[in-house]
């Protein structure tokens, strides 16, 4: 005995529509989506962010800037040592110091020598020339004489080497005081090409977000333009089963904010399972029915 089925199909214009539907999604889902369209893009470095690394790892400006004054102020400490020590002042005595002394001591020889000759005269004039008196004066004369000349000469080494040894002590000075500076420099240089690499990397990294910010809203939007015609199709699906059913439908987007490629590619399977599940379900309620 033959089975009769008897099956209610839902109006003409319900079928109709179904019929538009499974169309466009046969259509849609034909081929699959080519999300390197919307692809993750990394902004490239801002020219300030390459100036700042390059700054940062050339040798004497980010690497080793302090480098260069450390050696400059060894050379001054080195020198500054060579200053220090008994023989210090003797690079700075004058050339011409022996000279003036020969010279001021033999003018002093020319006036001891007119000094005896006065001597002389006056035993002459006094008729003692050659006597014991005229010799007492002479020895007196001459043992002054001597003691003067050894202390002029005296005084003239002393005022040499004086004069020689605050010049030594001033270059001392100064290639010591030329160190710290050089060690100041090497403390504070650094800091300065840090500052400047700081600033650089800093304002590159801003125009570096903002390059990355205008890369992402251009993913986001042809994102949003791939997603569009599935969006549609999930919406009519969803409107096709309100009324084939009779129950208010609800339909909640698939398109979520900045997926990743991944995402892509599972939220198309998905909205292309919802829609036919969605569908299956129906085909059964309607054969229930």
């Amino acid at each position: 005995m033959a089975v009769q089925q008897t099956q209610a199909l839902p109006p003409q214009y319900v079928q109709d529509l179904q019929k538009d539907y499974g169309t466009q999604l046969t259509t849609r889902t034909a081929a699959p989506l080519d999300t390197t369209q919307f692809a993750p893009t990394v902004a490239g470095q801002d020219p300030a962010q390459q100036q700042a690394y390059q700054m940062a790892t050339t040798q004497g400006q980010g690497i080793g800037a302090f480098s260069p004054y450390i050696t400059q102020a060894g050379a001054y400490d080195a020198s500054a040592a060579g200053l220090s020590g008994a023989g210090a002042y003797s690079p700075f005595m004058s050339p011409y110091q022996q000279d003036v002394i020969d010279a001021t001591l033999s003018e002093y020889d020319t006036q001891a020598a007119q000094g005896l000759q006065g001597i002389a005269d006056r035993a002459t004039m006094s008729g003692n020339l050659g006597g014991g008196r005229e010799g007492v004066m002479r020895a007196q004369y001459k043992n002054k004489s001597d003691m003067n000349r050894a202390l002029l000469q005296s005084g003239l080494l002393q005022q040499g080497f004086t004069q020689a040894n605050q010049l030594a002590n001033q270059a001392f000075g100064q290639q010591m005081a030329l160190g710290a500076n050089q060690q100041g420099l090497a403390a504070q240089v650094p800091g300065l090409y840090g500052q400047d690499i700081a600033t650089l990397g800093s304002a590159g990294a801003t125009q570096q977000a903002q390059e990355q910010a205008q890369l992402d809203a251009t993913r986001e939007a042809k994102r949003l333009e791939a997603y569009e015609p599935y969006e549609r199709l999930g919406y009519l699906g969803s409107g096709i089963a309100s009324i084939a059913s009779g129950a208010p439908g609800q339909y909640q987007s698939m398109v979520q904010p900045n997926p990743t490629p991944l995402q892509n590619a599972l939220g198309i399977a998905g909205v292309a399972g919802g829609l036919m599940t969605g569908y299956g379900d129906y085909l059964k309620g309607s054969r229930g029915a």
